[in-house]
């Protein structure tokens, strides 16, 4: 699948691996961000892309960074619609306790391409039953 992108300083996502699933957003910053322990901000990517209908871009912090420093994102993930055309941001949060400084180029997020469904809801008066039914939070045990 091609998808049309423009990267103001050149820069592409990229995936890391023959594997990987997400592919690594990068800074765009003049200057360095420094963000404090229980603080949040907006990281410019300078990515503008144009994805089809149908498809979504989930933005998802990066497990390195969030085990280590303590670096998440402010929404857990986030969507990029199909019809956005502004540049990608990353709402990151520092989740940790020392501060954490963001350089141009650091990898800080990453982005997974999704394909999903539109519905319409059709009103019922029962639904189906299941052996499950209303069974909720830790309902099958430890």
């Amino acid at each position: 699948m091609e998808i049309k992108i423009r990267s103001e300083r050149g820069r592409m996502p990229s995936y890391e691996t023959e594997g990987s699933a997400g592919m690594d957003l990068q800074a765009s910053l003049d200057a360095p961000v420094v963000i404090n322990p229980g603080e949040r901000t907006l990281i410019p990517t300078g990515l503008f892309i144009e994805l089809p209908p149908g498809y979504e871009a989930q933005i998802r912090a990066r497990s390195g960074l969030a085990i280590k420093k303590g670096i998440g994102l402010v929404n857990g993930v986030g969507t990029i619609d199909s019809d956005y055309r502004g540049e990608i941001k990353v709402a990151l949060i520092n989740w940790g306790q020392e501060t954490f400084t963001v350089q141009d180029g650091d990898r800080i997020a990453q982005m997974v391409i999704a394909k999903y469904e539109r519905i319409t809801w059709q009103p019922v008066a029962r639904l189906q039953q299941t052996e499950r039914g209303d069974g909720g939070f830790g309902h099958t045990g430890i």
